[in-house]
């Protein structure tokens, strides 16, 4: 089967235009349309057409590979293409070893990769770039990660803020740092702790102790 629809929930204009780019010059699919969260993602599907998905899971509001592989199992006519700029060891393994319906490219990617990614897709098939491929060849043998705190003091601050729902540009303001500095500080905490996004990364620091859970919560 050859899927003709495509579906774009990147909220980052530049890939954004690059996917509509690549799909209307080599007439990969015969409809594009946009998602911009997860909302009206879930209110596409729902209509019943198969499609293909282009999801950047790092800028979303899903909060867990659980979230993916569920609403996969709800619509199984659907092929997925998670395009991101980095994915975490834990959660490659849970999307790649549990459903065959999702391919994984990565943002810094050449083109040939990234047109390989959405042609495998449409003919219903998956596509895992190298990258992505050697990561988890390398992760094979990692031990597991204690929960403990891995952070600076510093990073261990900026986690707060991020848990508390402050933006980037709200941190940098209270704590007289350029909004260069404190984006440079949240990916390094990514990196640490080995997550993807705002949501993974305050179940940490709840778990960690650096929020309280009441106050996570209020």
């Amino acid at each position: 089967m050859t899927i003709r629809q495509l579906i774009i929930a990147d909220n980052q204009d530049i890939s954004k235009a690059g996917l509509f780019f690549f799909a209307e010059k080599y007439k990969l699919y015969e409809t594009i349309m946009e998602a911009s969260d997860k909302k009206e993602l879930i209110h596409l599907l729902g209509r019943g057409e198969p499609s293909v998905v282009v999801l950047d899971y790092t800028l979303s509001d899903f909060s867990s590979a659980d979230e993916l592989l569920i609403l996969e199992e709800r619509y199984p006519q659907t092929r997925w293409i998670l395009f991101s700029e980095s994915l975490s060891n834990e959660f490659l393994r849970r999307i790649v070893f549990n459903s065959s319906a999702f391919g994984i490219v990565q943002k810094d990617c050449g083109q040939d990769e990234i047109l390989s990614a959405l042609r495998t897709a449409s003919r219903n098939e998956r596509y895992i770039c190298n990258r992505v491929s050697n990561q988890l060849l390398n992760a094979r043998n990692e031990p597991v990660k204690k929960q403990e705190n891995i952070l600076t003091n510093t990073e261990t601050e900026i986690l707060k803020e991020i848990a508390k729902g402050k933006t980037t540009k709200e941190i940098a303001v209270e704590r007289n740092l350029s909004f260069h500095t404190v984006t440079s500080h949240r990916k390094n905490i990514f990196r640490k702790l080995d997550v993807n996004n705002v949501h993974e990364a305050t179940k940490y620091a709840v778990r960690a102790g650096i929020v309280d859970m009441m106050e996570y919560y209020i």
